[in-house]
């Protein structure tokens, strides 16, 4: 878009138009509303990426640790989420989900995971026999099962739309097609260079998802972590099908911060097995065949990834494996709903999941926020962000006015 005209000076810019870039927006709009926002996306569109690639769950907060970000924002952030789709007419469907043990090993764990449940404050809780589980989903198999009737399904992309909608009606401005190329802190503020031109912000707050390690560089900071993208690849159920009514997940292994391969019901009416977790072989890469070598390069250089491959090398094969192989990932299915066959799963979509690594290679499990002066960088959000986005902003903004000496009493969170 030609010439570089710039955007004038704001009192915060937000860096993407993410769910929780707009929700951080909008926390802060209510805030503040006198002062000039601006959100800036590479992007045509609000909710390109994670948000609308993702599996339209509203989780209910059971998975994790107690005291943890995740856990407090979520469970908030399910009332949040759903009164905000009341409020604004986007369907949601309370379908409710079971959590089901196949084999004795699990079933620790499954007890573990209602412990956690019921101390995060996750109403309506239950552990189930196999005879209850086969009530609510018939051709099931499990020994015991945990019940989350308040788990519910939403189009996360609608719910991105609405955000949008409103942010433009509250002054909000949204500069899309403006991509981040560099950055710096001069005279007090922070001058933003874009794909469209210079603008300045006495605050930024950057939710740039896949983007956000790189997005903190652009910005001068040494971000303590690395974004390694995970895709997820999704088969859908052929159509009449009638042996899934709702969802159906396994235990998770506790080793990674991903839930299995699921079956999923959508918001359309439609259902889905997946995702399975693949080393993408780049930020974007929907696709096995899309590869970047320089962000490929950038990630192998990284140390903390390379002891990640070292360490879950066999984890890694077998999920390329099964990336490559619609028996294998029917296999999986069959632990949970044994009836399946792989001629009921049709080709899916796929999304991609920003994953920060630490430097020790870990898997950084809860979300990550760095607080500085005039700029806060969020540098891990994924699930349950899309779910927890409202509380995150309301979470992210109450931060930035303890920080910054803003009277904050319009928030529902104050951290």
């Amino acid at each position: 878009m030609g010439a570089s005209v710039g955007f004038g000076r704001y009192d915060i810019a937000v860096i993407g138009a993410g769910i929780v870039g707009l929700a951080v927006a909008r926390a802060l709009q209510k805030l503040r509303p006198h002062d000039r926002i601006g959100v800036f996306d590479k992007e045509s569109t609000v909710a390109a990426h994670q948000t609308g690639h993702n599996s339209g769950v509203i989780h209910a907060g059971i998975y994790y640790k107690p005291g943890s970000l995740k856990a407090r924002l979520c469970v908030q952030g399910v009332r949040q989420m759903k009164a905000f789709c009341a409020e604004h007419g986007i369907p949601v469907d309370e379908c409710g989900k079971v959590i089901v043990a196949t084999h004795e090993s699990e079933v620790p764990r499954l007890h573990l995971l209602l412990q956690r449940g019921n101390e995060n404050g996750v109403p309506g809780l239950r552990l189930i026999t196999s005879e209850e589980l086969r009530e609510i989903e018939p051709h099931a198999s499990g020994i015991q099962a945990i019940h989350s009737p308040g788990t519910a399904i939403v189009n996360f992309a609608a719910v991105a739309a609405a955000l949008a909608n409103d942010l433009r009606a509250a002054g909000v401005e949204l500069q899309l097609g403006a991509g981040l190329i560099g950055g710096k802190e001069e005279g007090g503020e922070v001058v933003l260079e874009t794909t469209r031109g210079t603008s300045r912000a006495k605050l930024v707050v950057t939710c740039a998802g896949l983007y956000a390690d790189r997005v903190a560089r652009l910005l001068g900071e040494q971000p303590p972590v690395q974004i390694v993208p995970f895709r997820g690849e999704y088969y859908q159920l052929r159509p009449g099908q009638n042996l899934v009514r709702t969802l159906i997940y396994p235990v998770p292994d506790p080793r990674f911060p991903f839930l299995g391969v699921h079956f999923t019901k959508r918001i359309s009416g439609e259902y889905e097995a997946g995702p399975n977790a693949v080393l993408a072989f780049a930020r974007e890469g929907y696709r096995l065949t899309q590869v970047h070598i320089g962000e490929l390069a950038e990630a192998l250089r990284f140390s903390g990834f390379r002891r990640l491959l070292i360490r879950h090398w066999r984890t890694a094969l077998g999920e390329l494996y099964r990336s490559l192989s619609k028996r294998a990932f029917c296999r999986a299915l069959q632990k949970l709903v044994p009836e399946i066959q792989p001629e009921d799963l049709l080709p899916g979509g796929s999304g991609v999941r920003a994953q920060a690594v630490a430097k020790d290679g870990s898997l950084v499990d809860d979300f990550l926020l760095l607080l500085r002066p005039r700029i806060v960088h969020v540098l891990n959000a994924p699930s349950p962000a899309a779910t927890a986005s409202l509380a995150i902003g309301e979470y992210i903004a109450a931060q930035i006015a303890a920080q910054q000496g803003w009277p904050s009493s319009t928030l529902t969170t104050a951290g």
